[in-house]
């Protein structure tokens, strides 16, 4: 039988103004979500139809919210990691995550290096746009490899708001038409806007560091039902501010560049950034690309920070048992948060990847056993540090000789299977007994997550169709 679990009475929810105080994960979850792609995507879908597709920006941001409250619930619910999760569905699951996390880290980690060389290079010149990109993917590795989470919470949260900030302010500034805002809360689908809708709603914010937001929550050392007030409140925020942000982009793209036909590339953003300093002065245009660096480095920081956890994990899973014989739920301790301490079962030498767990019963000796993720070590692991290297230095060669096809294809075919995959196993194992019964999916969670698993499978298949005709 498994070890009475960790002592964490002290690690107790906050209430009154301290939960305000608190929030944080969520934060960076939804803004490591938002980078530039879907800044451009926004502005195309205003450009092309004015403020009329708002009402499919406020649908994504709600989806967005309730699969953010999922992974967050199945994390405080089960005390088990999303790794932990796919391990109990099988090991297709482990090995899709884990050919898709490889091929992702490689591409989009030069994809996340030159948005922020656009707006550096904008902003200061003196150096192309690929010697900015690599500057930045340094300066986040070294950020990264020496802060712990609640210094680069901190960090974050201020590049949140300066970005939050600034493209509200030029909202407002160009002046939104109110009553046709208004009267884009009301589903229309004008002729060819399907596309543009779909983005809107799955595409924006929707990726895979959404899986990421577990792992933030246990290395702020929130674990168990108790907290699953404070992490809705703190996935609301996230969600809701990203929502403002996403409508404030629609109504400068509509307001300054309806009709115009853009690129879908980020170098949209800097067609924008000129048109606002002929509109409005020089110093506005300075005000934008300031937050257009602030969007394109959060999602760096984030993800070098948030997928290097899941890879970090992944090592550690995909070595534990699968299938029935993963024990994981409630009364089994799969993982350690910070401020949590280790029973002397796990040994001295057990580390964030884990070692393989005793045969036949992996519930071993509680929290601190073989097998066991551990927050507090995860940052300084091997693992972590080895993809935080894989994410910055090997895409460095695709910013000088740009991405192959066949790369790019199934970079964007994984891609696009992974929100539906993302979608689907949450609305299976928040079913079942691995889950604290508090914890469970009821009416209104699996109709959402079940409507979400269609939506993402529409989008699957329309894009794979796109990208192989």
């Amino acid at each position: 039988m498994a070890s009475p679990g960790p002592q964490t009475d002290f690690l107790e929810p906050p209430t009154g103004a301290r939960r305000i105080r608190s929030i944080g994960p969520g934060l960076l979850a939804a803004a490591t979500g938002v980078g530039a792609g879907d800044l451009v995507a926004t502005m195309v879908a205003g450009a092309s139809f004015g403020t009329v597709l708002l009402w499919a920006a406020v649908v994504g941001t709600l989806v967005k919210l309730a699969l953010g409250e999922a992974v967050g619930r199945w994390h405080l619910g089960s005390g088990a990691t999303m790794l932990d999760g796919w391990r109990r569905l099988g090991y297709w699951a482990t090995g899709f995550f884990g050919v898709y996390i490889v091929v992702w880290g490689f591409v989009y980690g030069a994809t996340a290096m030159s948005a922020v060389g656009l707006p550096l290079n904008a902003l200061f010149g003196g150096l192309p746009v690929g010697g900015w990109a690599a500057i930045a993917g340094v300066v986040g590795l070294a950020l990264v490899w020496v802060q712990r989470y609640h210094a680069f919470e901190k960090f974050m949260t201020v590049l949140v708001l300066i970005k939050f900030a600034t493209v509200v302010f030029v909202a407002i500034l160009v002046g939104p038409d109110l009553p046709a805002l208004a009267n884009g809360l009301v589903p229309r689908l004008p002729e060819g806007s399907t596309v543009y809708v779909l983005g809107l709603i799955g595409g924006v914010g929707g990726t895979i560091t959404m899986a990421a937001y577990g792992y933030w929550l246990f290395a702020k050392g929130w674990k168990g039902p108790k907290w699953l007030s404070m992490m809705r409140l703190d996935n609301a925020t996230g969600y809701i501010m990203t929502g403002i942000f996403v409508v404030s982009m629609l109504v400068v793209g509509s307001t300054i560049l309806l009709g115009e036909n853009l690129t879908e590339s980020d170098s949209g953003l800097l067609t924008l950034a000129d048109r606002l300093g002929a509109l409005y002065g020089e110093p506005v245009r300075i005000l934008f690309l300031v937050g257009f660096l602030s969007v394109t480095f959060t999602s760096l920081l984030g993800v070098w920070n948030g997928v290097s956890l899941l890879f970090t994990d992944w090592v550690r899973a995909i070595r534990l048992p699968h299938g029935a014989k993963a024990a994981i739920g409630p009364d089994v301790e799969n993982a350690v948060v910070a401020g949590e301490e280790r029973t002397a079962a796990g040994g001295a030498g057990s580390t964030a990847a884990g070692d393989t767990a005793a045969a036949g019963d992996e519930r071993g000796g509680g929290p601190g056993r073989p097998g066991a993720y551990e927050a507090a070590r995860a940052e300084r692991s091997l693992p972590f540090r080895g993809y935080l290297l894989w994410l910055t230095f090997p895409p460095m060669a695709l910013l000088l000789i740009g991405r192959p096809f066949a790369l790019t294809l199934v970079y964007g075919v994984l891609g696009s299977f992974f929100m539906p995959f993302l979608a689907v196993t949450l609305l299976l194992l928040l079913n079942t007994s691995m889950v604290a019964r508090e914890a469970r999916s009821r009416w209104l969670s699996n109709a959402v997550l079940g409507i979400s698993s269609v939506l993402f499978a529409v989008l699957l298949v329309t894009d794979v169709y796109s990208r192989l005709t």
